[in-house]
């Protein structure tokens, strides 16, 4: 895998963890960092509306199931050369700018390790959790279904 395809899958996961996280224990979780670099707003934080789209069985033909709120952000660290983005479910457009600001730290080579470290090692721990508990309650409603074949009394 090159280098630059392993980026992209990094930075899809750590994307993923900020946009999936909760407000509260980001905030909290950056509150409690001491990186605090200079940056720039280049788009937002600004609020709209998409188009979420599902599939009969996960493979039929796509269908539009409604709209959702989205809150996207793009800012530039203050060297000029990085810039982070975000798009967060909802309207809170706090989240949005810290995530994009954390998305571009990602990027940045001097910070990026410590950031993971300290910010997003914890909230992938919290989503596994929170994931793995979903997928206990959901076996737990798990029902076997079988045939039972009897013979007919004559």
């Amino acid at each position: 895998m090159s280098d630059s395809r392993l980026q992209t899958d990094n930075r899809k996961q750590w994307m993923a963890v900020l946009a999936k996280a909760d407000w509260e224990q980001l905030d909290t979780l950056w509150q409690q960092n001491k990186i605090k670099p200079e940056y720039e707003l280049v788009r937002g934080p600004e609020t709209g509306l998409v188009m979420a789209q599902g599939r009969m069985g996960g493979s039929g033909a796509p269908f539009n199931v409604g709209e959702i709120t989205v809150t996207r952000c793009t800012v530039r660290l203050s060297d000029g050369e990085i810039v982070g983005h975000s798009y967060v479910m909802g309207r809170n457009r706090k989240h949005a700018e810290t995530a994009a600001l954390l998305d571009g730290l990602m990027q940045d080579p001097k910070v990026g390790a410590q950031v993971a470290q300290e910010i997003i090692a914890p909230l992938q721990k919290v989503h596994a959790a929170r994931r793995q508990n979903a997928q206990a309650k959901a076996a737990a409603t798990k029902v076997d279904f079988f045939t039972l074949v009897r013979g007919e009394d004559d």
